[in-house]
């Protein structure tokens, strides 16, 4: 078996890890940040277990690491810390091509005692949004776009972030929006990337460079939500650990720079009939179909409450002004790149929508579920969307939560996303989501310094 896609069983896994002489295997799974946590494993003791177990809160902890004292958090998770059961995917597994010694990793689905899934696990609740459209006979086809900021080493917190030096031996010093040559500034940076991502069997398609100064943006080839979850998932990885062997960082932070434009997770999504493999999104005469306008609709009704999950951190709504780039509101349009949920130029065989609304930010599990369980609310309950908007969607009023506390507000209040995302996950979410921001809100920051501490 040359593919790890193909791989179905442990005993698949296992001629795969023969096959490339592995020693190591870093068994991974991702947390509710999308950073991964795990163990490493000697390649004996991997096979030896066939997993490994992990206390269940290691998949539920802030982005510090931490977890809340007491609350509804305790309703979900065992105060008494139990385990939970870690299984490989078979399918995830990929070499680790910045290591000398042949070392694969894998990563593993979140299972309970009883061997059910853990329904908080960001792996589990999308899988379980596409159990849904899978039981409609429905197959979800995505497409992310992920930006991404290059800049110079930073080890000082409180020093601003500035646009690394190139081939040139200069830095960025204006936006320089799909430059060919800005792109070759960090040409052996890419190379290597692009080495890495081949020998990882990512699909990864377009690189560009976008607006900011040190902005870049990967697309990957269009595939199943989970698959491609996964692979944005090692992705980011990828790009942090090459970066860094090139004496700089990557970032996905949403906003990391004043002044430039914040950085996305921009998905495409469309739906297949799984007996057809007709795109549902058109009507046999190329027309949009009554399930495409549906989709749309349940995106309106539900993004605005939805939005604390792909808008996780205070500095997300950083990103999401008038005329950056980035929505302010929920309007649709065809080719409007002024709107949050976009319909681009495409044959009726290939009729999609592009969720703009996301940020870099987010945990792709997350994201992915959320922008399909927003659209699978709206076919099964038939929400007909707003009328087109075909001006600038940055002419009208606001429509999403303007902060974290805000939205979290919002979902809390949206019984029909509890439903369908798991009253455990989103009981999980938003317990550490509110914890991180009351340790945002303990931090004094310099502008508060600047401008009330002698004039109010």
């Amino acid at each position: 078996m040359s593919s790890a896609k193909q791989l179905k069983t442990f005993n698949d896994l296992e001629q795969w890890l023969n096959e490339r002489r592995v020693t190591e295997v870093e068994c991974l799974v991702p947390d509710l940040t999308g950073v991964a946590r795990g163990k490493i494993l000697p390649r004996e003791k991997f096979t030896e277990d066939r997993g490994m177990r992990l206390p269940a809160s290691v998949v539920a902890m802030s982005v510090t690491g931490e977890q809340p004292s007491s609350g509804p958090y305790y309703d979900v998770i065992d105060p008494t810390e139990r385990d939970m059961q870690l299984r490989p995917d078979p399918a995830t597994a990929r070499i680790v091509p910045w290591v000398a010694d042949p070392t694969a990793q894998v990563i593993h689905d979140c299972f309970d005692h009883s061997g059910k899934l853990i329904p908080y696990a960001p792996r589990s609740v999308l899988r379980h949004v596409c159990s849904l459209y899978d039981a409609m006979g429905l197959q979800p086809v995505v497409a992310p776009e992920l930006e991404f900021y290059l800049t110079a080493r930073n080890t000082d917190p409180n020093t601003l972030l500035h646009p690394p030096v190139g081939r040139s031996g200069r830095a960025e010093t204006s936006r320089q929006a799909y430059s060919i040559d800005a792109v070759n500034e960090f040409d052996p940076l890419f190379e290597e990337i692009y080495d890495c991502c081949d020998k990882m069997e990512l699909n990864v398609d377009t690189l560009i460079h976008e607006v900011g100064a040190g902005q870049m943006e990967i697309n990957f080839f269009h595939a199943h939500p989970l698959e491609l979850a996964d692979e944005v998932f090692l992705f980011k990885r990828t790009v942090r650990e090459v970066a860094l062997r090139h004496d700089m960082y990557a970032t996905f932070m949403a906003k990391p720079i004043a002044g430039e434009p914040g950085s996305a997770m921009h998905i495409h999504q469309s739906l297949v009939d799984k007996a057809s493999g007709r795109n549902v999104f058109s009507n046999e005469d190329g027309s949009p179909s009554e399930m495409f306008y549906h989709y749309i609709g349940g995106l309106q009704r539900y993004i605005p409450a939805a939005m604390a999950l792909v808008a996780p951190y205070v500095n997300s709504y950083r990103r999401l002004a008038r005329h950056t780039a980035a929505p302010i509101n929920i309007e649709w349009g065809h080719d409007n790149r002024t709107v949050g949920i976009r319909s681009p130029i495409a044959p009726p065989q290939a009729r999609r929508l592009e969720n703009r609304v996301i940020g870099a930010d987010a945990n792709p599990y997350i994201a992915m579920a959320m922008t399909l369980a927003c659209g699978y609310l709206g076919l099964v309950n038939k929400i007909k969307p707003k009328p087109e908007m075909r001006g600038d969607a940055y002419l009208s009023p606001y429509a999403l939560p303007r902060s974290l506390g805000e939205a979290l507000d919002w979902l809390r209040r949206e019984p029909d996303l509890h439903h369908v995302l798991g009253e455990e996950f989103i009981t999980i979410y938003t317990e550490i989501k509110e914890l991180e921001f009351e340790e945002f809100m303990k931090v004094i920051s310099p502008w508060e310094r600047e401008h009330l501490l002698l004039h109010v």
